[in-house]
Parts: C-alpha cells; structure tokens; sequence
C-alpha cells in the first residue's frame, strides 16, 4: 500500500466495499471499539434467527400435494420414526427410516414398477422443501418421459432425512430413487434445496452411491431449471450405467438443454 493511501482511508473502505459486493459472506463489517457496528450485529441476529426458524418450521406440505394432483401425478404422505421435531433434531437416526405403519403401507401397495421415485423431504429447512421442491419436481415430470424414465408417485416425506429416501425407493421397487431435501440453514442461505439420487436404493447405501445437486435457490443459487437440467442428465446416465456416486460424474453442462419445451439451458 502506498503512503498516500495510508493517508486516505477511505480508500481503503471502497476496495472493501467492491470485495463485499462479491461475496454474500462477512467481510469488511467494521468495528465499533473492539465491537461490531450495530448495522453489522442486527444483520447478523437477523441471519441466525431465520436460520434457526427454517430448521424448526413445520413442513406446509398441502400446496405441494394440491399442484401435483392439479398435473393427474399421484402423491404418497410418509413420516420417518421421529416422532415430531425435537426427536428428530436429536436422534438422526430414527430421520432416516420410515414409520412402522407407513413401511408396511408401502410393502402391501403394489409396487410401482418405475424408473424412478421422487421423494420431497422437509429435511433441515422445511421452508426449502415447500418453496424450491415443486418447481423442479414439475420440470422433472413433463421431461422425462420423453427421455425413456418412468415416473412413480411423489413421496411427500416428513422429518426426513436423506437415507429415508433409500427404504421409500426399495419398498417401492424403484431401479433409483431422487430426495429433494432442505439442507441445513446458512446465515445467508436458509432456504437451501438440494437433490440427492441413488441408483438400486435399499437400506444402508452409503453416501459415496449417490449424486448430489446442491444449492438450488434461485436466489443466489442454482436456477430451477438449471438444476432440473443436470438432475435428467444424472438419471440418464445412472439408467444406462446402472450407478449412482462417485464414479457417476457430472457431465452434463456441455449437453443441449434436457428440459421439455426449452431450446436453451438456463
């Protein structure tokens, strides 16, 4: 730095000010005394509460049945073996297998006999799931069956947890299975979606057999329709490959666009 810049603070704030408007992260928040600026606190009680709220608000799921009945697509409501919030926070575990009585509803159904089911889990940010889930679950519907993937119902699932989708997918008999999930909240992210997919789904996949699309939120985040996009490439090719995981990469942005009625992807 040179003398003339110690000479002029404010220049110092300005180049601050431009690395700021690159990142949604806290940088350059000042200091009143040997604390932060009262601007620079309340933002940040104001992140962690909306933080907190998303991971303890109940999951709306009502909207999100009623779109998709309004599309002719059948749905399914299951919880998982929490019995209510705080037991799911607590014990991860029973988040991630199903209710007793929902198990054997699955089991005395018959089995769907589908490419693919699509679970939609409240997950750590219910407010995700009931925001970000249905946009893209639509986009996935009218696309890929013109792309050979049979659809089964949509599972609304209850204080899940991603590996519930595992014992959905094997009750259901489905050759793999997509959780679109509400991850946990970040102090700038508090509706972050992310869908994770497993190729021949039974209880005890390991996280490595799966593919994740994070982030979705169009709001600093990944678009739905770029998401959607990259989720059909990854089904595709678990279909014609027979996997999911690490040694299924995602190839898909040099593609054309995947998506029903688009020319171009987002």
């Amino acid at each position: 730095m040179s003398g003339d810049d110690h000479d002029r603070p404010w220049r110092r704030e300005d180049a601050w000010q431009r690395l700021r408007a690159l990142t949604p992260a806290r940088i350059a928040l000042g200091r009143a005394g040997t604390g932060l600026p009262t601007a620079a606190l309340l933002e940040f009680q104001r992140a962690h509460a909306a933080a907190r709220d998303a991971v303890h608000a109940p999951f709306d799921a009502e909207p999100v049945r009623t779109a998709l009945r309004a599309l002719g697509h059948p749905t399914m409501t299951v919880s998982s073996r929490a019995a209510d919030r705080i037991e799911y926070l607590q014990r991860p575990d029973l988040g991630r297998r199903l209710a007793d009585a929902d198990r054997e509803r699955l089991a005395a159904d018959d089995p769907a006999d589908c490419d693919l089911a699509i679970v939609i889990g409240d997950g750590l940010s219910a407010i995700a799931a009931a925001t970000h889930a249905l946009p893209v679950v639509q986009r996935l519907l009218r696309s890929l069956p013109g792309h050979g993937i049979r659809p089964g119902p949509v599972i609304i699932a209850h204080q899940a947890r991603v590996a519930l989708a595992d014992e959905i997918g094997e009750r259901l008999q489905a050759r793999q299975v997509l959780i679109l999930i509400g991850e946990r909240p970040g102090l700038s992210s508090p509706d972050s979606l992310s869908g994770y997919l497993t190729w021949a789904p039974q209880v005890g996949r390991r996280d490595a057999e799966r593919n994740c699309v994070s982030n979705i939120r169009p709001d600093g985040g990944l678009s739905y329709d770029a998401a959607a996009h990259t989720l059909i490439y990854l089904i595709r090719e678990a279909q014609r490959r027979r996997l999911t995981g690490v040694a299924l990469k995602d190839d898909s942005a040099g593609s054309p666009s995947l998506l029903a009625g688009t020319d171009t992807h987002s």
